[in-house]
């Protein structure tokens, strides 16, 4: 199932839904809940099977798309996992790098990325993401894949200035990450170790690899984490990014005013944002250095 998390544009209402040939089942509608993250946390994912074979309520141009969980209880984002990208920024640390994501830094699919002010080195990284579907804690990488509800691709704006020497503060200003375009369940990825990732800005390919090449594999990632913190129904984990960013590329390759960073990933789908830099978005964001 391809599972969209929306605000319909007519009625200004929140929900979600199940994308088909013929446009989107509003599961919100039918099943009385139209808030994903809630219905994740009561309902397991595959009880939405009964929903697919109804007729749809909505076509895509009646739908603004939200972060497939905007609301997630704890986003996790695993930096330095693959190949190139360590060659790239000489990392030899052998251990899972891990950094926090807020829900307030991520728009949907279609929606605006808001380059910050403060910075002349905004970065894009186009990476697979992790949705959890089942509670667990201390799992093991064996029973890892039980506790997935599905995938879907990210775009982890990374404010490189910002970054000093952890990357929370380079992760965290408002709407620079991007979430979509929709979930796809387990079932329907195939192999999540071996899926084309690509990244295009302006229509020119600047990442292009396999999950093959991840250092910490996903069952490896989500045992270390759920070692130190229990992990829940509609919790997010970035795996990483290929190399191919625009901090090493020479002469650098940042992101501005009007560029356009698409992040697609083989089975998944295809995330599309517009950048936006912050003086023209309505958004304020503070200059005062940390």
């Amino acid at each position: 199932m391809k599972i969209v998390n929306f605000v319909i544009n007519k009625e200004h209402t929140k929900s979600f839904g199940i994308l088909n040939a013929d446009g989107i089942v509003d599961v919100g509608l039918h099943a009385g809940c139209r808030d994903i993250n809630e219905f994740m946390a009561h309902y397991p994912l595959d009880s939405l099977q009964r929903y697919v074979a109804l007729s749809a309520d909505l076509q895509l141009n009646d739908i603004s798309f939200l972060p497939v969980i905007d609301r997630p209880g704890k986003i996790f984002g695993v930096g330095m996992n693959y190949a190139e990208k360590r060659k790239e920024f000489n990392e030899t640390n052998p251990a899972p790098t891990l950094f926090i994501r807020f829900a307030d830094s991520q728009v949907g699919h279609n929606g605006t990325v808001i380059k910050p002010a403060s910075t002349n080195e905004f970065d894009y990284e186009g990476e697979l993401a992790i949705v959890i579907g089942r509670t667990g804690r201390n799992i093991s990488a064996e029973d890892a894949p039980a506790h997935i509800a599905g995938y879907s691709c990210y775009m982890d704006g990374s404010v490189r200035d910002w970054q000093h020497k952890w990357y929370t503060a380079g992760k965290n200003w408002p709407s620079t990450g991007a979430f979509g375009p929709w979930l796809v369940t387990a079932d329907e990825v195939g192999d999540p170790q071996n899926l084309k990732i690509k990244t295009w800005l302006n229509n020119r390919l600047v990442q292009d690899d396999t999950t093959a090449n991840m250092i910490h594999t996903i069952p490896q990632i989500i045992a270390y984490i759920s070692t130190f913190t229990q992990l829940s129904p509609g919790d997010v984990i970035m795996t990483g990014s290929p190399g191919g960013v625009g901090k090493t590329r020479v002469p650098p390759l940042f992101l501005h005013q009007d560029d356009v960073i698409e992040v697609e990933i083989e089975n998944i789908g295809r995330l599309t944002n517009r950048i936006q830099d912050s003086a023209l978005s309505g958004i304020v964001q503070s200059q005062t250095a940390a």
